[in-house]
């Protein structure tokens, strides 16, 4: 691989990863600072191959996850997120959950294809469908691939629910087949808001679209009736959590019905990668972040147990929880729910996907 730098990336790095005993891989620092700091380092160019999965609906069992199925279009994500949970899965590809992460993306070309499949088989279940769970389904190559679209046009037409979750106002290219569906509630969508501040966004998810826009689309969305909530996932401890009760207000008068928090987590390869992040950004408060984040993780960096993994525990756990619903009363937004139909399903009829 040439050098190349990693300007306008969420990661300041990227580290080796970790997980599944793959050998440490040794770069020659002193060279690498040497011609990094020449002019004319290349920009770091995303690359996409395509991936060939045998099954594209992942099942899961989690008590305190709102669904039991998913469909993640892409591994990777450009838009850079760095408390992103879905990084170390980089590691099944012996690929960084640095930079790596949201540079060398894969996509799965024939992910309508599998989902036509398995709605076909005898037996099949309905329940709702979550999308965006791992990795966005609305990054900037959907703009090429158009593997989400694909998706949405099958499952309107088996008028099975599914639910999207998203930080790109791209989601409105797909509004024609959102309104089918939410007409027939059987979709809905939540906007990720994580701060009202451009420069903070800029530099915590450098890709993705700039908060007025995601709140533009909450609004576009919800205007033609397509229910848009506001999820203000994550609320980062001394970096956005001041901005708990503007995002609140934000949300409804972007006419979001409902809205929900969760607080960030740092699971695995991820917290080393935020800390860093820390350093580079906030040198001044780094300390009191992390001691903060711990606070809520019961003195860890990370909290995997079901349930305070979603809210976290401690006086800092409970201040946001009261902040949220005294935000939530006083501008009137409601707990975000998805009650969607599955009594309107219909399996695909035969082997092959008709010509949409």
């Amino acid at each position: 691989m040439p050098v190349e730098s990693n300007k306008g990336r969420g990661a300041t790095r990227n580290a080796t990863p970790t997980r599944f005993n793959l050998k440490e891989r040794v770069v020659d620092g002193e060279w690498l600072d040497q011609v990094e700091a020449l002019d004319g380092v290349a920009p770091r160019r995303t690359t996409v191959t395509i991936e060939h999965p045998r099954t594209i609906l992942t099942r899961n069992t989690s008590p305190d996850i709102g669904f039991d199925r998913s469909i993640n279009a892409y591994r990777g994500c450009e838009h850079g997120c760095i408390y992103c949970f879905a990084r170390p899965t980089h590691a099944f590809h012996d690929l960084s959950p640095g930079v790596d992460f949201e540079s060398r993306l894969f996509v799965k070309s024939t992910a309508a294809q599998l989902l036509h499949s398995t709605l076909a088989r005898p037996g099949y279940e309905c329940k709702p469908i979550a999308m965006g769970t791992n990795t966005d389904p609305y990054q900037p190559i959907e703009e090429q691939w158009k593997i989400t679209r694909s998706l949405i046009e099958l499952l309107v037409e088996t008028r099975h629910p599914f639910t999207i979750t998203t930080k790109s106002d791209r989601v409105l290219r797909d509004l024609d087949l959102l309104k089918q569906a939410a007409d027939l509630r059987l979709a809905s969508v939540a906007i990720s808001v994580t701060s009202l501040d451009p420069s903070i966004a800029r530099t915590l998810e450098p890709r993705a679209a700039r908060p007025a826009k995601r709140l533009a689309a909450v609004k576009a969305l919800n205007d033609a009736g397509v229910p848009c909530f506001v999820a203000i996932a994550p609320v980062i401890p001394q970096i956005t959590d001041h901005e708990l009760e503007q995002i609140v207000e934000a949300a409804v008068a972007a006419g979001a019905p409902g809205g929900f928090y969760l607080p960030v987590r740092l699971p695995n390869e991820v917290a080393p990668l935020f800390r860093a992040w820390l350093d580079e950004y906030f040198p001044d408060r780094a300390r009191k972040v992390m001691a903060v984040i711990q606070s809520l993780r019961g003195g860890r960096d990370n909290d995997p147990n079901f349930f305070t993994r979603m809210r976290g525990q401690g006086a800092w756990a409970d201040l946001l929880r009261t902040r949220f619903e005294m935000a939530s009363k006083k501008y009137g937004l409601r707990q975000a729910k998805f009650g969607l139909r599955t009594d309107l399903f219909e399996p695909p009829a035969g082997s092959q996907m008709r010509l949409l």
